[in-house]
C-alpha cells in the first residue's frame, strides 16, 4: 500500500515571500517527504528562497523566464511521471500561505485513497474574511462552468488539487499556460473522471499583505475566453438562421395562400443551412466530440426538427394567433423564442449529442 506521505506536493511560485519558507518548514515537520517546487521565472532578488528549500531537500524545478501557473504545473506534472510514476497522483497547493498544512495531508490522504477523482479543495466564499472580489467573482464563474460547461462545483479557482496520475498525463496537453489551465483541468474532468470536493480552511490575508499574481481583468479575460467558442458558434449559426428566414420571408410569403405554411417553409429551408453550419463547427470546434458522425448527426437532426417544429410553432402561434398577424411582426417574435430554444438546445447538444466518451 502507498504511504500518503510519498505523494508529491507541487508548490508553483512566482517571486515569494515569507511565507513559502513558513509553508515548506510546517510540510517539513509534518513528514511530507517530496516536496516539488517550480520557481516560475522569479528575479535574482528571490533566488535565496529556493536555495533554501533546495538545501533542505526540496526538489526545485527553474523557469528562465514567467511561463504562468500552467506552464508551471505542467513542468511539475512532467517530473512526477518520470521520477515518481508508482505515486497514485500529485497534490497542488499555493506558495502564498492559502492551504494550511493540514488540509494539505488530508488531500494527501484522500489521493491513495481515491486515485481516479480529482479533488478540489473547497472555501467557504461565505466567510467574512474573503475578499468581495474572490467571493462574487468565483460566484460568477460556477454558474458560467454550471450552465456552459455541465461542470458542477463550488471553487473553480482553488489552488489545492489532488491530480490523479492518470489524469496528468493528459493535462501534458491540455491548452492553457497562465490562469486558465485550473479552469481548462475542470473542463477535461468531463465524462473522463469524477471530480471529489473537500471542505478547507479558508485563509486570506489582510489586502495591505496580499500579494496575489492573479490580475483580476486580465486573467479573468483569459478564463472566460474558454467559452468564447461556445458563444461564437450558436450566434454565429442564429445570425445565419435569421437572415436566410428574413431573406426567405421576403421572397416566398406573397406566394403561399397560408402566413402559417409560409412561416413553416421559411423557417425549414434557414435551419437547413444553419444547422448543417452549426452542426460542423460544434463537432469539430466546440466540444470536441468523440462520437462518430454517423451517430451524432442522427442526433442532432432530431434535435435540428424538433427545435425548428418548436421554433416554427411557437412564432406562428405568438405571431398569427396572438398578435393578429401584424406585417413584419415575424422577425421580433422569432428573435425572442430562438433564444430561449438557444439556451434548451446548448443543454441538449452538450449532455446528449457530442457527449463524449469515457
Amino acid at each position: 500500500m502507498f504511504d500518503y506521505l510519498d505523494v508529491p506536493v507541487i508548490i508553483p511560485s512566482l517571486e515569494p515571500d515569507d511565507r513559502l519558507p513558513t509553508l515548506l518548514g510546517e510540510m517539513r515537520q509534518a513528514g511530507i517527504r517530496r516536496i516539488l517546487l517550480v520557481d516560475d521565472g522569479s528575479s535574482q532578488s528571490y533566488r535565496h528562497y529556493f536555495d533554501e528549500a533546495e538545501e533542505q531537500g526540496c526538489t526545485v524545478l527553474r523557469h528562465a523566464v514567467n511561463l504562468g501557473k500552467g506552464r508551471a504545473l505542467k513542468t511539475a506534472f512532467n517530473h512526477c511521471l518520470n521520477v515518481w510514476p508508482d505515486a497514485p497522483g500529485a497534490i497542488t497547493a499555493d506558495s502564498d500561505g492559502q492551504h494550511s498544512v493540514p488540509d494539505i495531508l488530508r488531500f494527501m490522504q484522500e489521493m491513495c485513497a481515491h486515485p481516479d477523482s480529482l479533488l478540489l479543495g473547497c472555501r467557504d466564499f461565505d466567510d467574512a474574511g474573503v475578499p468581495f472580489k474572490s467571493r462574487y467573482g468565483n460566484k460568477i464563474t460556477c454558474f458560467m462552468f454550471r450552465s456552459l460547461c455541465g461542470v458542477s462545483v463550488s471553487d473553480t479557482q482553488t489552488g489545492l488539487r489532488g491530480v490523479p496520475t492518470t489524469f496528468m498525463r493528459r493535462l501534458m496537453n491540455v491548452a492553457g499556460e497562465r490562469f486558465e489551465f485550473e479552469s481548462n483541468m475542470l473542463i477535461e474532468t468531463k465524462d473522463r473522471l469524477p471530480i471529489r470536493e473537500l471542505p478547507i480552511q479558508t485563509i486570506y490575508d489582510s489586502k495591505e499583505n496580499h500579494t496575489s499574481h492573479f490580475h483580476p481583468l486580465r486573467d479573468s479575460a483569459r478564463i472566460y475566453a474558454i467559452f468564447g467558442k461556445f458563444l461564437f458558434s450558436s450566434l454565429s449559426s442564429s445570425v445565419l438562421d435569421l437572415a436566410l428566414f428574413t431573406l426567405l420571408i421576403w421572397l416566398l410569403k406573397p406566394l403561399f395562400a397560408d402566413p402559417k405554411m409560409a412561416i413553416f417553409a421559411c423557417t425549414a429551408l434557414a435551419r437547413v443551412c444553419s444547422a448543417t453550419y452549426n452542426y460542423y463547427l460544434n463537432h469539430r470546434v466546440v466540444f470536441h466530440s468523440q462520437a462518430g458522425h454517423r451517430q451524432a448527426v442522427v442526433r442532432y437532426f432530431i434535435l435540428a426538427v424538433i427545435q425548428m417544429l418548436a421554433s416554427a410553432g411557437l412564432v406562428s402561434l405568438i405571431t398569427v394567433t396572438l398578435l393578429g398577424n401584424p406585417v413584419g411582426a415575424e422577425l421580433p417574435v422569432k428573435i425572442v423564442v430562438d433564444m430561449v430554444l438557444f439556451f434548451i438546445s446548448f443543454q441538449i447538444q452538450r449532455e446528449f449529442v457530442y457527449k463524449k466518451k469515457a
